[in-house]
């Protein structure tokens, strides 16, 4: 193996734990319970915060929609 592929192998090999590093940060912070101003009591994970938010959008826009002209 030439210098050269040996260091393109090495930096194929370091982006890859680069991306697992980012990878386990996201989830990390989508995952992690936190305190809401909704739920003060309870934690609840980001993706649970969002979740409920779409939720509630979709059903104030199905109320608007429902109302009669």
């Amino acid at each position: 193996m030439t210098p050269q592929a040996a260091h393109v192998r090495r930096a194929r090999g370091q982006a890859m734990v680069e991306y697992m590093v980012v990878v386990a940060a996201i989830t990390f912070a989508l995952f992690y319970p936190i305190k809401d101003v909704s739920s003060p009591d309870q934690p609840r994970t980001t993706v649970q915060i969002m979740v409920n938010g779409f939720r509630e959008a979709y059903q104030n826009i199905s109320a608007a929609l429902s109302i009669p002209e």
